[in-house]
């Protein structure tokens, strides 16, 4: 073996010994930035529009801006409050799940009408297939469709039960969660029929967060009573797996880029739950949060998962309110327990959580 061929042998000999020591594993999840802006009401989901690069989150009467890559207050959408937004990008027409649902103009910032609708509201969503806004609601009509030009109904769907979070496969399918029936409705959008409904078995507790996998077709409920995540087989609803999560979710879903499905909670945490394969699923993190941030929304530009809460202050005997437009930007995490997203006034917090 001559010089040239024993230096590389001796390299190549080290690079094995060397490979399994310097392979680097993903970072762990953190809470990058937290936004707070003072205010007062109740808050439910918050929306990432990744479209436009904003946050929407309604609180009381009200709904709030964000940017979404600067985590910066931009403004406020005054007398439209409710649950959730969506928004279409094509129209730049935003809508507020409440009864009536708010309308409104992304660009200006500016309410454009209300549109009466039955039911109690919840849940929102854009849904590519129909390209109509469907608002869920916890009373029948089960879904409502918006033509987001316009804003007029073009028709419901009656699911029967509890509507939370729901994921459109852009195909035809959409799936929702029932809460009070401990199931998943499948509901053909063609037809505007329910197809059936998928029975997350004895183990599962009450989903409210979904997330879906639509190439591998796994759908991902996040339960509570019991905290558990509730694998299932989109196509014929068989239970993959049951996986436990934090206490109190309201809300989850899945990042197709780091295959990762997520559930935020109000006891502080949000668990991050990996798929390795189509059949091997297992939770990879519990992020610390904050007390109270229940719903989540993703940012699939930079794989972050954004959370909101709300913090009450402390009374103050002679204290003077804080003016409502006042933010700090990037601060530091409080350790004052929240409101769990009632009452106020006090801080809403938006939190930015990534590698």
């Amino acid at each position: 073996m001559n010089q040239l061929t024993r230096f590389a042998s001796l390299t190549l000999g080290l690079g094995l010994l060397a490979g399994p020591a310097l392979a680097q594993t993903a970072a762990p999840y953190k809470v990058l930035a937290t936004t707070q802006l003072m205010g007062s009401g109740g808050t439910d989901y918050v929306y990432a529009d990744n479209a436009g690069r904003r946050v929407y989150v309604p609180r009381g009467g009200n709904t709030f801006v964000f940017d979404l890559d600067r985590h910066q207050y931009i403004g406020c959408i005054t007398n439209i409050g409710g649950h959730g937004v969506a928004v279409d990008p094509a129209s730049h027409h935003g809508f507020s799940s409440s009864n009536p649902v708010g309308m409104f103009d992304t660009v200006t910032l500016q309410k454009l009408k209300t549109i009466d609708v039955s039911g109690r509201p919840d849940g929102i969503q854009l849904e590519p297939f129909t390209g109509k806004i469907l608002i869920f609601s916890h009373e029948s009509p089960s879904v409502t469709l918006i033509d987001p030009k316009d804003g007029t109904v073009t028709g419901t769907i009656d699911i029967g039960g509890a509507m939370e979070e729901a994921r459109s496969d852009g195909q035809g399918k959409l799936y929702v969660d029932v809460e009070d029936e401990k199931k998943i409705a499948v509901v053909d959008l063609a037809t505007m029929q329910v197809v059936t409904k998928y029975d997350l078995g004895d183990s599962a507790g009450e989903p409210g967060g979904l997330g879906l996998d639509v190439k591998n077709h796994r759908l991902f409920a996040m339960c509570t009573n019991p905290n558990v995540c509730v694998v299932v087989n989109a196509l014929d609803g068989k239970v993959l797996a049951t996986l436990p999560i934090g206490t109190g979710t309201d809300g989850g879903g899945f990042n197709p880029n780091t295959m990762e499905a997520f559930s935020s909670q109000s006891d502080g945490t949000l668990t991050i739950i990996k798929e390795n394969s189509p059949t091997d699923f297992a939770v990879e993190q519990t992020v610390p949060t904050k007390i109270g941030c229940r719903t989540s929304s993703l940012d699939t530009k930079n794989n972050q998962i954004v959370l909101i809460c709300t913090e009450r202050l402390p009374a103050t005997a002679g204290a003077v309110p804080t003016p409502a437009a006042t933010m700090v930007t990037n601060a530091a995490p409080s350790q004052r327990r929240g409101g769990g997203g009632r009452g106020g006034p006090g801080n809403l917090d938006v939190l930015w959580v990534g590698r």
